[in-house]
């Protein structure tokens, strides 16, 4: 059988301030400048999912389409669309860096997803920002390959 990889794109707004307890006022400002802007600020995020499967030799598809979109929509754009970041729980002990949020829509598709089928997630913040994150065991691939 063969195996494809589908990304699809899409759209949420959120705020959130980068601020950490573990800094101080002026550390803080230091690390993260104007995004420490104490009324918090928003970004238009665009949000690819990459996934994987088999081409169905029926349908010609490796991916259903509508099941996909109704569990992005469901677990991460109804959560973080017109948010504020920081008031969501899971970042109670955690920065909401692009990082730190690529990361979150991970774990939250990966247990909604059949295993092994969530490939990638990729993040656009701003038109200089995009966070990419594949897996531990996409990383662990790679580290064995350059030997590190």
């Amino acid at each position: 059988m063969h195996v494809a990889s589908v990304t699809r794109r899409y759209h949420f707004a959120a705020a959130h301030r980068l601020h950490t307890e573990h800094l101080s006022e002026e550390e803080n400002w230091k690390v993260f400048g104007k995004c420490n802007n104490p009324n918090g600020h928003g970004h238009n995020y665009t949000l690819f999912v990459t996934v994987r499967g088999g081409i169905d030799a029926q349908t010609g598809r490796a991916v259903a389409f509508d099941t996909l979109d109704r569990t992005v929509q469901q677990t991460v754009l109804d959560r973080f669309d017109h948010q504020d970041l920081n008031h969501d729980p899971a970042f109670a002990d955690r920065t909401t860096t692009g990082e730190n949020l690529v990361l979150l829509i991970w774990d939250l598709l990966l247990a909604q997803l059949p295993p092994g089928q969530l490939e990638k997630i990729g993040l656009i913040e701003t038109r200089d920002n995009y966070f990419e994150y594949a897996g531990p065991a996409a990383q662990s691939a790679a580290v064995g390959r350059t030997g590190g």
